[in-house]
C-alpha cells in the first residue's frame, strides 16, 4: 500500500515529465510543430483508479484488473504480430495499407493520432513494446488503454460507419480541454482533481455502457485483396455484436454486463476523495482468450509485459472460469436402443449472448464423445486431444486443404463435431489467410438463444451442412452420437461427452510454419512449448446405459 500512496503523490508531476520528454523522443514521422495529441497512456490513470476496495475486502482496481487483460495487451499479442507478418508476406505491396488497418483496434492511440496528423499507422516501428521510447510507442504499446475508450462519443455508435475502429473521438479540442466520459456524475471538486492529475474533463454519458461502444472494435469486415493489392470482397472477420444484434439477449443483456459484470454493493471509483457508487463495472474484460494470457505471463520478459505474474495468473483463472461457468453446457437427453445400435442424444446450449465461439476465425469449440465398458476399455471414441493441440479425426489439422464438416449424427470415430468457422478464398481453396479470404464455407458456431439462421443477414449466416440441419437451432445444437453393439459383451456401458474450446487451433498455428520470419517463427515456438494447455473443457456429462 506504501507504494500506491507514493506514485499517488508523484504522479501528476511524472505525467508533465513524460509529455515533454516525449517531444524530444518523438518519432520521426510524428516530429512537426503542430503535431495533435489526442490520449495520454494508462499511467495518467492508474494513480487514483487503483486501491479500489469494496466493503468485503475485495481489491477491483481497475488499472491492475485491466492490465492483466488482452485489451491492455493487444499491441503485446505475439499471435498478431505473427499474422500482420503473415498478411505482409502474402500481400507486400500492401504493406503500408496493412499495418495501418491492422493498428487500428490493437494499437487504438497511436493509430489514431497518426491519423489525426496526416499520417499512415505503423506496428513493427513500434516493437518491441519493451524498449518503447518515444510519446508514440509507448501510446502504441499501452494496447487498448482507457483515453482510447472512455473518449470515444456517442456519434455513429451502433452505425455501419462506426465499425471497423471507426468511432469517433472530439479531435479538434486541445490536451486540456479534451473530456472523458463515464457513467457517473462528478462533482465540480473531483472533476479539478482528474483534470489536473491528467488533464480530462469528465463528463457523465450512458453511452459508455452501451454495447453500440464495444461494436466498434468487434465488428471487423476485413478487405480481400487479390493481385496487386486490388481489392476483391469483403469477409466478416469477426462479427460478435451483430450476432448479439440478432438474438434475443439484446433485449435484456449488454457486453458489458458479462464482460464488465458488477460489484455487488457500493464502491469508490476513486482512490482519492472517492464516493461509493452502485453497480460499478469491473475492468476484467473476461474473453475468450486465455491461452494468449497464459503465453503472455510465461514469455512476459520477450513481449514486455506490465503485469505481474500473480496478477496475470489471477485474470487466467478468471478468464477460465468465466468460460467454464458463462458460456455452455452439454447434456445427454437420451440413450436407447435402435436396430443393434446404441443411439446417445446430445444437446449443447449455447449460453452467451452471441455465436460460440465468436471473434477471430482461429477459434473452435468441439465434442469429445467416448464410450467405456465396466473395465474402462474404450469401445468408441470421437474428437479427443493431442499434446501437440490437434484433434484425433480432424481433416483440417490432417491436411490443410481440407476442413471437417458439420454432422447431425455420428457413427465412426474419424468423424468430430466441430463448432467452428472455415474461410475460403477466390477458387474455394480452404485459407488461414484473413486478407486471402472472401467466405465461409462452413460456419456451424453454436448459435446464441433467439437467434434465427433463416432470416439472418449474410454477415452472420450459419455456412456448410449446419443450415439443414433441423436440430441446429438458437441457442442449442441436438447430435446423435450411434455405436455398433454386435461385438459388445452384456454389460454397463459408460459414456462421457465434453465440450472443448481452444482460442488458436491447431492449423491457424502451423500454417505459420512455412513463413520464415522472426515473428512467425516466435509464436510457433510459444505454440509448440504450451500446445499442452491450448485448450479447456467447458463442460461435460455422463452417462450409464446397460446393454442387455
Amino acid at each position: 500500500m506504501a507504494k500506491r500512496v507514493f506514485l499517488l503523490l508523484i504522479l501528476p508531476a511524472a505525467v508533465i515529465f513524460i509529455g515533454s520528454l516525449s517531444k524530444v523522443n518523438m518519432n520521426a514521422d510524428y516530429a512537426t510543430a503542430d503535431y495533435h495529441q489526442l490520449f495520454q497512456t494508462s499511467d495518467a490513470c492508474m494513480s487514483c483508479h487503483n486501491g479500489l476496495i469494496t466493503s468485503g475486502g475485495e481489491d477491483i482496481s481497475f488499472g491492475i484488473d485491466w492490465r492483466t487483460t488482452m485489451m491492455a495487451n493487444s499491441a503485446r499479442d505475439p499471435y498478431w504480430h505473427a499474422s500482420v507478418r503473415r498478411e505482409i508476406t502474402d500481400h507486400p505491396e500492401s504493406r503500408n495499407h496493412i499495418e495501418d488497418e491492422c493498428s487500428t483496434c490493437h494499437m487504438p492511440m497511436s493509430h489514431y493520432e497518426a491519423k489525426y496528423n496526416g499520417q499512415k499507422a505503423k506496428i513493427f516501428a513500434h516493437l518491441p513494446v519493451n524498449e518503447a521510447i518515444s510519446r508514440i510507442d509507448l501510446l502504441a504499446a499501452d494496447g487498448v488503454s482507457c483515453t482510447s475508450c472512455h473518449q470515444i462519443t456517442q456519434e455513429k455508435l451502433g452505425s455501419y460507419e462506426s465499425f471497423v475502429g471507426r468511432f469517433v473521438i472530439d479531435s479538434l479540442k486541445p490536451m486540456g480541454e479534451r473530456e472523458i466520459y463515464g457513467p457517473y456524475a462528478v462533482d465540480p471538486g473531483r472533476s479539478n482533481i482528474m483534470h489536473s492529475s491528467s488533464g480530462f474533463l469528465q463528463a457523465q454519458s450512458g453511452h459508455i455502457q452501451s454495447s453500440e461502444l464495444c461494436a466498434t472494435c468487434h465488428t471487423l469486415i476485413t478487405e480481400s485483396l487479390g493481385p496487386d493489392g486490388k481489392v476483391i470482397g469483403e469477409l466478416p472477420e469477426q462479427v460478435p455484436y451483430l450476432e448479439w444484434r440478432h438474438s434475443s439477449f439484446r433485449d435484456h443483456q449488454s457486453c458489458q454486463s458479462c464482460h464488465m459484470p458488477t460489484v455487488k454493493g457500493e464502491v469508490p471509483i476513486s482512490s482519492v476523495m472517492g464516493q461509493p457508487k452502485k453497480k460499478v463495472s469491473r475492468h476484467t474484460f473476461l474473453g475468450g482468450n486465455f491461452f494468449m494470457m497464459k503465453i503472455l505471463n510465461r514469455f512476459r520478459g520477450t513481449l514486455g509485459v506490465k503485469a505481474l505474474p500473480r496478477e496475470m495468473e489471477d485474470g487466467i483463472l478468471r478468464t477460465i472460469d468465466h468460460l467454464q461457468n458463462r458460456t455452455a453446457r452439454i447434456k445427454i437427453d437420451t440413450m436407447q436402443r435402435v436396430d443393434n445400435k446404441l443411439e446417445v442424444r446430445l444437446s449443447i446450449d449455447n449460453l452467451a449472448g452471441h455465436k460460440l465461439p465468436t471473434a477471430y476465425p482461429s477459434r473452435r469449440t468441439w465434442i469429445h464423445f467416448m464410450v467405456r465398458n465396466k473395465a474402462g476399455n474404450v469401445l468408441f471414441e470421437s474428437g479427443s486431444l493431442r499434446q501437440d493441440g490437434s484433434i484425433v479425426g480432424n481433416d483440417n489439422d490432417e491436411n490443410a486443404s481440407m476442413y471437417e464438416k458439420h454432422y447431425s449424427k455420428i457413427d465412426n470415430p474419424k468423424q468430430v463435431q466441430i463448432y467452428e468457422s472455415i474461410m475460403a478464398g477466390p477458387h474455394d481453396e480452404v485459407t488461414t489467410g484473413l486478407l486471402t479470404a472472401v467466405r465461409f464455407i462452413k460456419d456451424n458456431r453454436i448459435l446464441p438463444n433467439g437467434f434465427n439462421k433463416s432470416n439472418a443477414d449474410e454477415e452472420i449466416a450459419v455456412q456448410g451442412r449446419a443450415k439443414k440441419d433441423a436440430d441446429f437451432i438458437g441457442g442449442r445444437d441436438n447430435i446423435i452420437y450411434s455405436i455398433a453393439l454386435d461385438t459388445v459383451p452384456a454389460g454397463q456401458l459408460y459414456i462421457d461427452a465434453e465440450l472443448w474450446y481452444q482460442p488458436v487451433g491447431f492449423r491457424w498455428a502451423k500454417n505459420l510454419v512455412s513463413y520464415d520470419s522472426d515473428e512467425t517463427n516466435r509464436f510457433v515456438s510459444y505454440y509448440d512449448s504450451m500446445s499442452e494447455e491450448s485448450a479447456i473443457k467447458l463442460a461435460s456429462v455422463e452417462g450409464v446405459w446397460k446393454q442387455e
